[in-house]
């Protein structure tokens, strides 16, 4: 069983819900990423969305825009993401870690030999937020034959065909995006997510993650209520842009955010 499916599978013998941190590796710099995930993972993270950064962002807002450029501007490759991977292993190997960022960079290094370079590391998923499931059946097999999870997005427009066909080209788990715009969008209304997700359970035969609008324990733990995952980036990307003259206390920062998160997921 790969390390996701097994994640989720524990959780739900437990009756809990996973807490899903998003963070941009290298922000504000490189040697801050590995400390951090393991900081998360004390804190109650039960995966770990680590960011490709990318020169053009199309899906994020400010916030994590700026996140990327902070760690392009040291110089930041997949190369050194994929090490920050494996460096996280060498004291970490339960914790599922997922690649989230945009095609380029995969394109760059070639799907093969980053599917195999990724599974190396300790890599177990794939989110390319640019990559839809209907342009992914050459990537797809690459990533199956290393055990990688692809991961895809499901937007709140989606519809119903659509959410069946990324229900069966992916695995791990489902994405759903419950704000229309960008990353960092402002209000969620969690009735409509509760909803949407009920949808897509009867579409799709995977745990579904929700994103987009959760900033604080209160809409972490509405969420968790409807759905199998919560997935914070923004409030997360946001603590570590108010410490990056500081990166000692981003650890804390990030951490206080996900312990209370974590503490009124379980209640």
């Amino acid at each position: 069983m790969r390390r996701i499916e097994s994640c989720f599978q524990r959780l739900a013998d437990q009756k809990r819900k996973a807490l899903i941190p998003f963070v941009t590796a290298g922000d504000p710099v490189k040697e801050v990423t590995v400390p951090l995930m393991h900081a998360m993972v004390d804190a109650g993270a039960d995966i770990i969305e680590l960011g490709v950064p990318f020169s053009d962002p199309m899906a994020d807002g400010p916030v994590i825009q700026l996140a990327c450029e902070r760690a392009l501007a040291h110089n930041t490759s997949t190369r050194d993401i994929l090490d920050m991977v494996k460096t996280f292993r060498e004291t970490n190997a339960d914790t599922p870690v997922v690649l989230m960022g945009y095609l380029n960079p995969v394109e760059v290094m070639g799907y093969e030999a980053f599917a195999k370079a990724a599974a190396q590391a300790g890599v177990d998923g794939v989110l390319l937020v640019d990559l839809p499931p209907e342009e992914a059946l050459d990537v797809k097999p690459l990533m199956d034959a290393q055990g990688l999870d692809m991961i895809f997005l499901v937007a709140p427009t989606t519809s119903d065909a659509r959410i069946k066909l990324i229900g069966q080209a992916g695995s791990g788990y489902l994405y759903y995006v419950s704000l229309k715009g960008v990353t960092g969008s402002a209000t969620l209304n969690v009735d409509e997510v509760a909803s949407r997700v009920e949808t897509i359970r009867n579409l799709a035969q995977l745990p579904i993650g929700v994103g987009f609008g959760i900033k604080d324990a209160e809409s972490a733990q509405a969420v968790s209520r409807v759905a199998d995952g919560v997935v914070v980036g923004s409030a997360l990307v946001n603590q570590i842009a108010e410490n990056k003259d500081t990166p000692n206390a981003i650890n804390d920062a990030v951490g206080g955010i996900l312990s209370a998160m974590r503490n009124a997921m379980d209640q």
